[in-house]
């Protein structure tokens, strides 16, 4: 049975398109559950609407991680960054991937297709995936990105 804590959530622009499709398709058949929100066409769209898509699977717990990709990954981490309880990471190596969840409790990983080939976008998603938030000093320094209540 899959459960939203084994759960991906996907989005790209046109400029991420070919490389999502990718990742989806390699993980599916590794066996991990993906929600797909799109986009469909090499049309140019806006990454906002995609990074706003995963970010609500996210933080509405269908999923457990997102996943985004643009031509440089910037645009879609900033527009993910700017929703309350998201922490994107744009990562260009599987060290600063597994990083990013030990330290900084990542809940979605971001790529620029630009920059990472899917070989390498394989391998920071299994180090992100493999990782668990080590707490400790680094639960002080997550709180203080969260918008305060």
């Amino acid at each position: 049975m899959t459960t939203p804590s084994s759960i991906l959530s996907f989005g790209s622009d046109h400029g991420g398109l070919a490389l999502r499709r990718g990742l989806i398709d390699a993980l599916r058949a590794k066996g991990y559950a993906v929600l797909d929100r799109g986009t469909e066409t090499e049309a140019s769209c806006d990454y906002p609407d995609y990074a706003h898509a995963v970010g609500a699977d996210v933080t509405a717990g269908r999923a457990r991680f997102g996943i985004l990709v643009c031509t440089t990954g910037i645009g879609i981490s900033i527009a993910a960054n700017k929703l309350p309880g998201i922490r994107a990471a744009l990562v260009q190596s599987a060290d600063a991937a597994g990083l990013s969840r030990r330290h900084n409790d990542a809940n979605v990983l971001c790529f620029g297709a630009k920059y990472v080939d899917l070989p390498l976008a394989l391998a920071c998603v299994e180090a992100f995936l493999s990782a668990e938030f080590e707490g400790g000093r680094h639960c002080r320094r997550v709180d203080k990105m969260e918008p305060a209540r």
